[in-house]
């Protein structure tokens, strides 16, 4: 495994990290053998927006006696009624679910406190009027959250949080396919794209990569936007090659996967 340091801090963080988003397919065994494999291999890095289900118990079981080798990416509006997942802007229900999953890791702090999903300029707006950046950087302030950031699909959302001044690192969706506006979450022309990415290396912020392979879109011939479908390891190599990218998050659902 090779390794990128955060330039806001000391931590060494893994190239290749894991998405959790399709975890829930596999047992409670599965995830637990998955997520220690994982780390076994070098893996240390582990965003945590659960796409259904509940599977941070599984999660628990794997990190326990293990809270020094990894580094946890948390989102703050993520919410999952019933096991499934979805937002929310209420900061009762935020507060409520942040101290859920800390009770079931059994974590005292977490390395990165993510506004979760902003794609909108009302939705961060909204964030800002309720509270919830306050919320966070007193947190980070009491050491709850080491490093603050969010995740977007929208290079000018991402404007309007770097201008804070306040974040290392944040989550954005990096792939051939959205970087020349092929797919649902295209936002954003290729030069604007590219030139965030030159900012925040210069401005010292990594970046954490969602969606590498464009939701499989990539991988297959007959829905790649260059008619030819791509590897793995091309999209692994698109994303890292980008300035400030520190870390690709593929989502896996079992072992195999990863």
């Amino acid at each position: 495994m090779e390794y990128r340091k955060l330039p806001h801090g000391n931590e060494l963080i893994s190239v290749i990290g894991l998405g959790s988003g399709g975890i829930h397919a596999s047992s409670h065994e599965e995830i637990v053998d998955t997520v220690n494999t994982a780390i076994d291999h070098g893996i240390n890095f582990f965003d945590m927006t659960l796409s259904a289900g509940n599977p941070i118990p599984a999660y628990a079981e794997a990190f326990k006696g293990k809270r020094d080798k990894i580094y946890t990416q948390m989102h703050f509006g993520a919410h999952y009624p019933d096991g499934k997942y979805g937002w929310t802007r209420d900061m009762t229900e935020i507060k409520a679910e942040f101290d859920r999953q800390f009770k079931i890791f059994g974590f005292d702090y977490t390395d990165f406190g993510f506004v979760h999903c902003i794609d909108e300029h009302d939705d961060f707006d909204d964030i800002m009027r309720i509270g919830l950046w306050d919320y966070m950087k007193e947190l980070k302030k009491e050491g709850v959250i080491r490093h603050l950031g969010f995740s977007s699909h929208n290079p000018e959302i991402a404007r309007r949080f770097l201008d804070t001044g306040l974040i290392d690192l944040f989550m954005f969706s990096i792939n051939p396919a959205y970087d020349y506006s092929h797919g649902k979450y295209a936002l954003g022309k290729a030069d604007e794209r590219m030139k965030l990415y030159t900012d925040c290396e210069k401005m010292g912020v990594g970046i954490s990569v969602m969606k590498p392979f464009s939701g499989g879109q990539l991988l297959d011939a007959a829905t790649s936007p260059f008619d030819k479908e791509l590897t793995k390891y091309q999209c692994f190599k698109y994303c890292l090659d980008k300035p400030a990218v520190l870390t690709v998050l593929p989502g896996v659902r079992c072992k195999a996967d990863l």
